[in-house]
């Protein structure tokens, strides 16, 4: 049997603003379907994660819709997770119908209880179990166990329920962090902290366990996280994004990764001002930047003067700031903090750091009649 194991979609996420809907429906539809079109895997598993909130933009639902027809139109079954981002509630919604019609979509820790048993074509067949993102809370309330305080209590209590028959290969689709496994900032620190790992031998009797949480990548016990197509954050800077095949044939299961380039990369850019005005001029992108400036003064209007070049350059940081508070900034600084400082001499000290000049007698009377126009409004 031939699965394709993918996760954390955070469909509708946005990276310091900037909204990611047209790059994940480039990954999507013009990369995934061609894809599933060329592998013909007999399912896909989704790891949670689907959205980004709990309440997704219209846009973002939208396209999952337009995935599943998809799906549909491919006669591929999709056996899925909720996660920590998603609105189990609302994503419960005909999951029942769903399931009929091959879509399976687990929002409730009970779902455990009702695995699913796909048959290829071929005569291959597997058992599915579904556990979605699930907090002590949540096991505590649907096993009646106030012994229940962490995540690995929480997992190790619910799967530890299941009697897997040893007729066919038990696969477990589920969303968490697993021991031991290497988490990114792009990761809430509360969904991944100490308390929320859970460890690899809950998940030794399952043959393959397809995972979703952690955006890299990564082997975890006896299965893998397929990590987040896109990169949401800078930390994921040069961090190779893919989707996992996975084949069980003869009692063993083979893993590989399919690499996916993103249509835009984040990346870092640090210099002088000039300099990478010069670099942007000479090599236009469309990637996702971050700029830390390295000048000795604060540049000004930076972002207005290199998005001709870099549109998609989305925080711009001025390396000097963290070098002031020291001779006459902190001092005028202190004045302004104690009303001492006049508007004019505020104005000579931001024209000579954010512009680097000092002030001349027509900026002041410019200055000035400003004032009194401000004033009079």
């Amino acid at each position: 049997m031939y699965l394709l194991h993918t996760a954390d979609w955070h469909l509708g996420k946005a990276l310091f603003g900037r909204s990611l809907l047209e790059d994940q429906a480039y990954f999507l539809l013009e990369w995934l379907l061609p894809l599933l079109d060329r592998e013909r895997p007999d399912a896909v598993l989704l790891a949670g994660d689907v959205f980004d909130r709990q309440v997704p933009p219209t846009e973002a639902v939208l396209l999952f819709d337009e995935f599943l027809r998809g799906l549909q139109a491919r006669n591929l079954p999709l056996l899925a997770v909720t996660g920590n981002h998603d609105g189990e509630k609302r994503l419960s919604l005909g999951t029942s119908f769903l399931r009929r019609e091959g879509v399976v979509l687990a929002t409730r820790p009970q779902d455990l209880d009702t695995p699913y048993v796909l048959e290829t074509k071929a005569g291959e067949s597997a058992r599915f179990y579904f556990l979605p993102y699930c907090t002590p809370a949540a096991a505590r309330e649907v096993l009646g166990d106030d012994s229940i305080h962490t995540q690995n209590d929480a997992y190790r209590a619910l799967l530890g329920r299941l009697e897997l028959p040893g007729d066919l290969p038990n696969v477990l689709i589920t969303h968490c962090f697993a021991a031991g496994s290497t988490a990114g900032a792009s990761e809430n620190p509360a969904f991944v902290g100490p308390a929320s790992q859970v460890g690899l031998d809950c998940f030794s009797p399952f043959s393959y366990v397809a995972l979703g949480h952690l955006h890299r990548p990564q082997k975890a016990g006896p299965g893998r996280y397929a990590g987040a197509p896109l990169a949401y954050s800078f930390d994921e800077e040069g961090q190779e994004k893919s989707v996992t095949r996975v084949l069980l044939e003869n009692g063993a299961v083979h893993c590989e990764e399919i690499p996916f380039v993103p249509p835009r990369r984040v990346r870092r850019v640090r210099g002088l001002f000039a300099e990478l005005l010069a670099q942007a001029q000479a090599a236009p992108s469309e990637d996702y930047l971050f700029v830390s400036l390295t000048d000795p003064a604060p540049v000004y209007q930076p972002l207005d003067r290199l998005r001709p070049y870099w549109p998609n350059v989305l925080t711009v940081a001025n390396e000097c700031f963290l070098h002031m508070g020291t001779g006459e900034t902190a001092q005028l600084r202190e004045e302004i903090r104690q009303h001492r400082a006049g508007d004019e001499a505020v104005f000579r000290a931001f024209l000579k750091e954010i512009c680097g000049e000092e002030a001349t007698d027509a900026d002041l009377k410019h200055f000035a009649k400003t004032q009194k126009e401000v004033s009079a409004l």
